[in-house]
């Protein structure tokens, strides 16, 4: 083989696997192709999520302020708990200071 054959046969591999690479490339290319309704579809689906996100946003609100008002409910239910619990203990305490009064008036008559 003289340099001129070697030259040809060079150029014709090197012809030989450019093609095959466009033609591999052309492949996967048509492949992996996304088409228009893919992309609707994409579309459809991010609106959703979108809308999804926004939903839960709404709920995760709504449960802070449930959460808030309940919590003040708490609070002001142990407040008035608190302030019953004194009257009460103020009441017995009376009590049991009328009672001594009333032993101390029926053993000193």
């Amino acid at each position: 083989m003289n340099r001129s054959e070697f030259i040809i046969a060079t150029a014709a591999v090197l012809f030989v696997a450019f093609l095959l690479g466009w033609f591999a490339s052309w492949i996967i290319h048509r492949v992996t192709r996304v088409t228009q309704s893919d992309m609707g579809e994409l579309d459809k689906m991010a609106q959703d999520l979108h809308e999804a996100e926004e939903t839960r946003d709404q709920a995760i609100t709504y449960l802070q302020q449930r959460e808030a008002e309940l919590t003040n409910q708490l609070t002001q239910s142990e407040a008035e708990l608190q302030a019953a619990m004194d009257g009460l203990r103020d009441a017995r305490q009376e009590a049991e200071e009328l009672r001594a009064h009333i032993e101390r008036n029926r053993e000193g008559a």
